[in-house]
């Protein structure tokens, strides 16, 4: 699963830190899903798009499959 993550949170000015604590999850968990190592759930991923105001789709988007 692609992600902006890190580029809401440039536009936010936001670190991993303080998403992190937004939405109630570890600096590693934002690093893992920025780094398509970890794929949130989706009360997770909805959590970080209501922080960016941002609909889920403008945030995360599956990979094409070849």
């Amino acid at each position: 699963m692609n992600n902006r993550i890190k580029i809401e949170r440039a536009i936010h000015n936001l670190t991993q830190e303080q998403l992190a604590v937004l939405v109630s999850v570890t600096r590693q968990t934002i690093n893992a899903i920025e780094l398509k190592k970890f794929v949130p759930s989706t009360v997770l991923a909805l959590k970080i798009c209501k922080v960016f105001n941002r609909t889920v789709e403008e945030v995360f988007s599956l990979e094409e499959e070849d």
